[in-house]
């Protein structure tokens, strides 16, 4: 039966995945993001932590103050709301136990350890297909559970390397610079909510669970269509080329007005690039015989990029992108972070959602990227401090008398 869940400002939506309860093993982004998903789409999500090790995202500067905390990471806020927290010692045998316990009573399993971490804890997905025959595990690493690069020691970066995607970053004619942000995590997370999804779906069909396997590093080469078929067609590859396209000219980010401020101009047609044209006030230089046709442009793009960042350094971003869209050109500004958050479109659009933390007091939390007419997802709680739940899943869930949770408490089996 659907559960009712309640969000933080009283608004009761049961969410399309209520009534299904995830015990959630994942860990920094690629482990935690899963979890937050279908958290928001109202699955119970229990995430299992440890004060033996913890989660790398409760780590780091605390904001207030000058003591190490646990509980003031707004990155870990962001990634983990909605999610329920027990504090389960795994090195010890009953916590193991314990974890048994939440399997039967659970739907899905996710964790990201290294490949074979679960099965020498005793949690692999023989163990719990044993305890619970229609479970559904997931399993996030970096390549895989099998294969030569099983055992690789591997982060954000190295999968932008394996994948080919950091190759094709950086300035034309130089080495490869890299994306200098955790796509590989993010990517292999949203694949792995997908899998899930529909393992959901097919169990509900057959009665069957399974085992997912997901590689942050399979599912980052999958997005990069473009330059797979560059090389099955032509037998190139791809090489950094900084702001060029092979279609689109200009193309890029050109300075404005202030500090630090940019606009994106990108122009694909000739009508495009007449509209351009007429938004800058027909200058002389735009009827010159280099930039007469797009096969022109493009071999005169270097000169092109000069007299266009001539031209934009003049204008405030804002304003220069209303003219150029009243032109017809695909023009916007280059946001910092800060714009984001405040800006109408997003606002209105419910980008963020202030969540109140016992920690940090109101927050900006990140909504999902879709909006569902009839389940609409929503951030449901704050982040969970640790083991902020032990009492109500481990005595509520489980059953354990608070005699019980005080001596496993006082062994550290929670903990």
């Amino acid at each position: 039966m659907a559960h009712q869940t309640t969000n933080d400002s009283g608004v009761t939506n049961p969410g399309a995945l209520a009534g299904y309860r995830v015990l959630d093993f994942g860990w920094v982004l690629a482990g935690a993001i899963p979890g937050m998903v279908l958290a928001d789409m109202g699955a119970e999500v229990i995430k299992v932590e440890t004060r033996q090790r913890l989660d790398y995202m409760r780590l780091g500067r605390p904001i207030v103050g000058d003591q190490p905390d646990p509980e003031q990471n707004p990155m870990f806020h962001n990634v983990n709301r909605g999610k329920l927290s027990v504090t389960l010692n795994i090195s010890e045998p009953d916590a193991v136990d314990l974890a048994k316990r939440l399997v039967e009573k659970s739907d899905v399993v996710i964790e990201n350890f290294s490949p074979g971490v679960m099965d020498r804890l005793g949690l692999g997905y023989e163990t719990l297909r044993a305890i619970k025959p229609d479970i559904i595990m997931a399993s996030i690493s970096s390549t895989g559970q099998d294969g030569p690069l099983r055992d690789l020691r591997a982060y954000a970066p190295s999968i932008g390397a394996l994948s080919g995607l950091d190759s094709t970053m950086g300035y034309e004619g130089g080495g490869p610079l890299g994306l200098k942000h955790a796509f590989g995590d993010i990517c292999g997370a949203l694949h792995a909510v997908f899998a899930i999804v529909s393992s959901l779906y097919r169990r509900d069909q057959t009665g069957e669970g399974q085992y997912i396997d997901v590689s942050m590093l399979r599912a980052t080469a999958v997005t990069q269509g473009v330059g797979l078929m560059e090389h099955a067609m032509t037998g190139r590859s791809l090489q950094p080329r900084g702001n060029y396209d092979p279609t689109m000219v200009p193309y890029g980010n050109y300075p404005c007005a202030g500090e630090d401020k940019w606009i994106s101009i990108a122009a694909a047609t000739e009508e495009e690039w007449q509209g351009l044209v007429a938004a800058m006030d027909n200058p002389a230089w735009a009827r010159d015989q280099r930039f007469s046709s797009q096969f022109r442009r493009q071999r005169h793009r270097r000169e092109l990029d000069a007299l266009l960042s001539s031209w934009t350094t003049g204008h405030e971003a804002d304003e220069l992108t209303d003219v150029l869209q009243n032109h017809g050109v695909a023009a916007a500004p280059v946001f910092s972070a800060e714009e984001r958050l405040f800006h109408h479109h997003f606002m209105e659009r419910g980008l963020y959602s202030d969540i109140d933390h016992p920690a940090l007091g109101a927050e900006p939390i990140f909504n999902l990227m879709w909006n569902l007419s009839k389940t609409p997802s929503v951030a449901r709680r704050h982040a969970p401090l640790m083991g902020e739940h032990n009492q109500q899943v481990l005595c509520g869930t489980l059953g354990l008398t608070a005699s019980e949770l005080a001596q496993f408490e006082e062994r550290q089996v929670v903990y």
